[in-house]
């Protein structure tokens, strides 16, 4: 049984079966990353105060001289 027709070899630019069939596992791991993003929106993950770390980035700011 084929897996890998010769119309995939040549989409997905691969010179061989075996890298149609990498390139293609590579693709959905990407993608299944991409789609599991939303996930860990408002999770907790992340704990903390955005506006404390500006502060704290704006005050290490201060007293440095931009180079030029």
């Amino acid at each position: 049984m084929r897996i890998c027709s010769p119309k995939s070899t040549q989409v997905l630019a691969a010179k061989t079966y075996s890298a149609a069939v990498n390139i293609a596992l590579e693709e959905v791991i990407r993608l299944r990353k991409i789609q599991s993003i939303p996930h860990f929106f408002g999770s907790g993950i992340w704990e903390g105060d955005l506006s404390q770390m500006r502060e704290d980035r704006r005050e290490n700011r201060k007293g440095r001289r931009r180079r030029k």
